[in-house]
């Protein structure tokens, strides 16, 4: 199996968790009043909302979105665009780009993922909630982001390699 068949089934058993939790809202019993007398004594009981589960594209597009969406969880700045900028740069959007030429590779540890991420760094600032695979690219996008706030204030701040 490739790593990014693994990614799929990763996010796949993730969104699957989410639905199944979602879909175990409050149900809402209608009991029989017998021997009400007036209309008073039957009062409705009130609807209890549910937060239904958001489904992500599995694209560029639905990976940052749903980084920004656990970002924003976690106080995690950043913007769509500042996220999209840097993804492009750093890996033209290969979730499984990886660099075996710099000097991070040398020394045994390449940037790997969207975001080019030493694993050292990934675990540093890896996000809970998410994967700890560096090659899911929401676990990737959120760690670098994680990282990127810590280190720059945000990723918008990130103009180059980091």
């Amino acid at each position: 199996m490739s790593a990014y068949g693994h990614i799929r089934h990763a996010r796949t058993g993730r969104l699957a968790r989410k639905l199944a939790v979602a879909g175990t809202g409050a149900a809402v019993l209608a009991l029989p009043l017998i021997g009400a007398t007036t209309a008073s004594a039957a009062t409705p009981a009130a609807p209890t909302a549910t937060k239904a589960a958001t489904a992500y594209p599995d694209n560029l597009d639905g990976w940052i979105r749903e980084s920004l969406d656990i970002m924003a969880q976690q106080g995690i700045p950043g913007t769509y665009d500042g996220i999209h900028r840097n993804i492009i740069r750093e890996s033209s959007g290969n979730p499984l780009a990886i660099n075996n030429w710099d000097i991070n590779a040398v020394n045994g540890t390449p940037s790997k993922g969207l975001l080019q991420v030493i694993d050292p760094t990934f675990q540093a600032y890896h996000v809970e909630g998410t994967s700890w695979d560096p090659y899911d690219p929401v676990a990737n996008i959120t760690a670098a982001c994680n990282y990127a706030a810590d280190r720059y204030g945000s990723m918008d701040n990130v103009f180059s390699a980091y």
